[in-house]
């Protein structure tokens, strides 16, 4: 491993034609070894190597499909978590830079939801009661938490869908880390606002009374993403007052209001569906990831549609943003040779676990 260190120093010196041309030749000396899995938010000079590409959902699925030794994610860390889940035991799931996290997902840690859940237990009995929903964006030990205690993993493209199942199951819901997807769905479910709680994790009982327990249906976890939470409901109205025509859509993990104020509102593979279906010369705001509406914008180009970004500012996927030619040719060019590099593993106790309440959701949408 420590050679494999040493060799990275000498491909981050590279320019970035040489690294594509050693991406180009490992990618062909490893043949089908290896598939490269990238998500819509993956930075452009990485995306164009990708053999799959998607949203958390459909890259689940894939991961799960997947038949090559080598599971290459381009993504974040809780994605090749998942790859290592739902992939067969004889395949590696590899991360190129395993400095790629999320922000979001570190918001919600294993010590934080155990301790939600004890002192939940003190005014209910929350086993009883609460079905856990954790988002995809999470780590692999609070999805093995959620399969333990009869929970489920949603994605933005489904966890209307997932919500549903999990009433079934108990009357509340418990759904870290991400309280704004989570609101964003509990209101087009119909449930009134001040019956979805923000449970704060840093103070006693959530930062909440026993009667507010009591009262919710949707107990929200104090989290959120640090790209989304970017865009404002002052955006949408000056594009309105410039363009009366345009239309605007958001990623449901943005915030309550700038879902309400958006025409469209829907997970990175609903947002490229949309524009991509909608006619031609139209115009668009977009509320997500800026490489994802950059690439849209040219893609949109040749019929007339005008995607832009909603906010003024740049606001990329920095963590995901780590993931370059450099980390993408070093990675290649050892696996290439077989040496096995930044692979994700998630413990067995933990991913037997995790993979009951991923296959729940497989299984639910």
């Amino acid at each position: 491993m420590n050679i494999a260190h040493i060799a990275f120093d000498r491909f981050n010196e590279l320019q970035d034609k040489a690294c594509h041309d050693r991406i180009r030749a490992a990618r062909a000396k490893l043949g089908n070894k290896a598939v490269l899995l990238c998500h819509h938010y993956q930075r452009a000079d990485v995306y164009q190597y990708a053999d799959l590409t998607g949203d958390s959902l459909k890259l689940s699925r894939l991961a799960s499909q997947a038949e090559a030794e080598y599971i290459v994610f381009c993504g974040v860390h809780f994605m090749a978590e998942v790859a290592d889940i739902m992939s067969k035991p004889h395949q590696k799931a590899i991360l190129p830079d395993l400095a790629a996290g999320c922000s979001m997902a570190d918001m919600a840690n294993l010590a934080k939801v155990e301790r939600c859940w004890r002192e939940l237990n003190e005014t209910l009995n929350a086993g009883e009661t609460i079905t856990p929903v954790t988002y995809i964006n999470s780590a692999a030990d609070l999805k093995a938490f959620c399969g333990d205690h009869g929970g489920i993993v949603c994605t933005s493209s489904n966890a209307g869908t997932i919500a549903q199942w999990a009433f079934k199951q108990r009357e509340k819901i418990l759904f870290f880390p991400d309280q704004h997807l989570g609101r964003w769905t509990g209101y087009k479910m119909g449930i009134p606002l001040d019956e979805m709680m923000v449970w704060d994790p840093d103070l006693e009982m959530g930062g909440l009374t026993a009667d507010e327990i009591r009262k919710a249906k949707l107990l929200l976890w104090k989290g959120h993403c640090s790209v989304h939470q970017m865009f404002q409901p002052a955006h949408i109205l000056k594009f309105r007052n410039q363009y009366p025509d345009g239309l605007v859509i958001a990623h449901p993990e943005c915030s309550f209001e700038v879902c309400k104020q958006s025409d469209f509102v829907g997970s990175t593979e609903h947002i490229v569906k949309t524009i991509t279906e909608a006619a031609p010369n139209t115009r668009w705001l977009v509320g997500t990831e800026l490489n994802l509406v950059n690439r849209l914008a040219e893609e949109m180009r040749p019929e007339g549609k005008i995607v832009q970004f909603m906010a003024p500012t740049v606001c990329m996927c920095s963590t995901m943003q780590r993931i370059d030619p450099q980390h993408l040719a070093w990675t290649l060019e050892n696996l290439a040779e077989g040496n096995i590099v930044n692979q994700i593993k998630v413990p067995e106790h933990e991913a037997i676990l995790a993979r009951l309440a991923l296959e729940r959701m497989l299984a639910a949408s």
